[in-house]
């Protein structure tokens, strides 16, 4: 069997409560989540995660959910994503609490240079642009924090890819201008 058909007969078999095939789902995908992880990690210098810690708490979230439903090895892999997201993040309200400072990070390393964003400002924008529209807020979830190519993203959401290029410029520009004029109060 290709290695597609196994993630989404595991899928299938995960979304009917086996628990089995959600743990050699996670294992197929372990590769991709270590990536992601990778990637996410790199932006964050004053974590004390390694990958391999922020992939065991993201599964570890992922299994207290429960039954979910997902639709493919997109899903999983956005999802993923957001929960390593909502880790970091969690860690640096933690420790910005601790040392009332927050951690920078790069919104697009690949574009943007070596400008850096605060991870706080940052999720503080991303909740505020999810109000507004919250497909541009899931676009940056699975592009900047899952690393999601723009063909797996257009398959999750069924929008093409040059509209989600258009729709990433747009979440980029906004987010830009969000965290450098923050609404205070």
């Amino acid at each position: 069997m290709d290695a597609r058909l196994q993630v989404d007969a595991l899928i299938r078999e995960w979304r009917g409560g086996d628990t089995a095939a959600r743990d050699q789902l996670v294992e197929l995908l372990y590769p991709e989540l270590r990536t992601i992880a990778s990637a996410q990690l790199r932006r964050e210098r004053h974590v004390s995660f390694s990958s391999g810690d922020l992939i065991n708490d993201a599964i570890l979230r992922l299994v207290k959910m429960g039954r979910i439903d997902i639709a493919d090895r997109a899903h999983v892999i956005a999802l993923a994503a957001r929960l390593m997201r909502n880790i970091l993040i969690d860690h640096a309200r933690q420790k910005g609490a601790d040392k009332r400072h927050h951690y920078k990070v790069e919104l697009n390393p690949d574009i943007d240079g070596e400008q850096r964003i605060d991870l706080i400002a940052l999720e503080t924008a991303l909740r505020r642009l999810g109000v507004i529209d919250m497909q541009l807020a899931e676009l940056v979830e699975m592009r900047y924090f899952g690393g999601m190519p723009l063909g797996d993203i257009a398959q999750v959401t069924g929008l093409s890819e040059a509209t989600l290029k258009r729709r990433w410029r747009t979440a980029r520009a906004w987010l830009q201008d969000a965290v450098e004029n923050p609404i205070d109060g």
